[in-house]
């Protein structure tokens, strides 16, 4: 069972600072293009509905019309990505101290992971067109 987790950070100019509930400590990992050149590489990511952001710099950028992602305007640090509609936010989980029981449990959009890193975890693993679907799903629900 998860157990909710308090975490507190910053962006990288210490501009903005993040208190967040996270709901577990599983990390997921994003191959979709959006994410890859936002990120420079896989998004890996922890998951809150409980999140709170001060300061003044907090930016929000729509790439998509379902999502918008959220960036430090001072130092361009990312901060979140967010369905449009929803307060769960996927928060980068650099951004935060290692806790020791962090494991990374899925991956998204597999099908376009590039072929030149393997990871060695075992996990779920999703293709885009699966990712969607459930989102739709959700939707009806």
């Amino acid at each position: 069972m998860d157990t909710p987790t308090p975490l507190s950070a910053s962006c990288l100019c210490g501009t903005v600072e993040i208190n967040a509930i996270i709901k577990s400590l599983e990390i997921g990992v994003c191959y979709c293009g959006m994410c890859r050149q936002w990120a420079g590489s896989p998004y890996f990511a922890i998951e809150s509905d409980n999140v709170a952001f001060s300061g003044n710099s907090v930016k929000t950028y729509d790439s998509s019309d379902w999502a918008e992602r959220g960036f430090c305007c001072d130092c361009g640090t990312h901060l979140f990505y967010r369905m449009k509609g929803s307060d769960t936010h996927y928060l980068p989980v650099g951004l935060f101290p290692a806790h020791d029981t962090m494991t990374m449990s899925h991956q998204i959009f597999i099908d376009n992971k590039p072929e030149y890193y393997s990871f060695e975890q075992k996990t779920v693993c999703m293709t885009g067109e699966e990712v969607m679907a459930q989102f739709a799903g959700d939707d009806k629900a």
